[in-house]
């Protein structure tokens, strides 16, 4: 999975009117080549180019569903590698911002989380634990616990991925 980045830190020295119309510019270049998804707490001059907008989620799943050949996706680094495990290979996801992190996907290390993994399966059968991870998180801690047989959730199915995991998982454990 691979993520582009591109620096548009030259146009933070741009004047407002100028980078807005050197972005309607690359627009019109681009045409139907390009979709521009926006989360919904971008900045009202970067949301007014969406050409989709929406939670996370749900605009990872618009962009696998266009044809696009760029997604450009203003959010942040594990919305962008959502769309992109879910996009196809003539997809190119770009992320116009590197540093635009989410801290709760920042809370958990995956090397940490291996490392906890370990400890716990030297006192549990590990067999029998269920890992769980929030949509807020790396691809690299998704993959982890979708190798371990768990799941990820959202705010919306943390109810019914916590019930399936309990019933999967030993109860004599919990």
């Amino acid at each position: 999975m691979q993520v582009s980045t591109i620096s548009f830190d030259r146009f933070n020295v741009l004047a407002d009117n100028e980078a807005q119309e050197r972005i309607r510019a690359a627009r019109a270049r681009l045409g139907d080549r390009a979709v521009l998804l926006c989360h919904h707490y971008q900045r009202a001059d970067v949301y007014q180019h969406a050409d989709l907008t929406g939670d996370s989620l749900k605009l990872a799943r618009l962009a696998s569903q266009t044809e696009a050949e760029y997604i450009v996706f203003c959010g942040v680094h594990f919305m962008a590698e959502v769309a992109d495990v879910l996009t196809g290979d003539h997809q190119q996801v770009i992320l116009p911002d590197l540093n635009a992190g989410c801290s709760m996907a920042d809370m958990a290390d995956l090397d940490e989380v291996e490392e906890a993994w370990e400890a716990l399966s030297a006192v549990v059968d590990i067999e029998q634990v269920v890992p769980i991870t929030y949509m807020n998180s790396s691809a690299a801690l998704k993959s982890f616990v979708g190798q371990h047989g768990g799941a990820v959730c959202t705010s919306t199915n943390a109810r019914a991925i916590l019930e399936w995991a309990f019933e999967k998982g030993d109860p004599a454990a919990d």
